[in-house]
């Protein structure tokens, strides 16, 4: 299976890059993990509503350019479902059964995603209703990626 991650801006933090390196080393033997970054648009601190749409659909345009035609494509949202590791492995595990060899797992910048990219996405998942760092959330997604192919194989890393 090919997992896609794409996230708007650039990572700089030593140790979450470091992080995310660990966990795709780990992933490495069990799919193929692709990184994009989508270079965030400078925006001023207090910005209309039309300026921030503005600004989503600018991301958003980059974003899609990475996304194939038969990619499902999850897209990480705060009203999106709310799903336990067990939950997130079950439905890799039925996208990989039922032919999906792509996914893509999309996290936007600090404005949130365009509307033309929720609507691409067949899922929304939201990882709780408290708003983290999107750089800090590609590594929690890695993690939990790499937890659901353990669950998935059955092996020992999710307790």
């Amino acid at each position: 299976m090919n997992i896609q991650m794409i996230c708007v801006g650039k990572l700089k933090e030593k140790y979450l890059v470091q992080g995310i390196a660990e966990y795709s080393k780990r992933l490495a033997p069990y799919v193929r993990l692709f990184v994009h970054e989508v270079p965030d648009e400078k925006a001023p601190e207090n910005m209309s509503e039309a300026e921030m749409r503005q600004v989503q659909e600018k991301e958003g345009v980059g974003i899609l350019g990475h996304i194939k035609p038969d990619t499902h494509v999850i897209a990480l949202a705060i009203g999106g479902q709310l799903w336990s590791s067990e939950e997130l492995a079950a439905h890799i595990d039925k996208l990989g059964t039922y032919g999906t060899s792509s996914v893509a797992f999309v996290i936007g910048g600090s404005n949130g995603l365009s509307e033309d990219v929720l609507k691409r996405a067949q899922t929304k998942l939201s990882f709780g209703r408290m708003t983290l760092p999107h750089q800090l959330m590609r590594l929690v997604l890695v993690e939990q990626v790499y937890r659901a192919v353990k669950i998935n194989r059955g092996e020992p890393y999710h307790k």
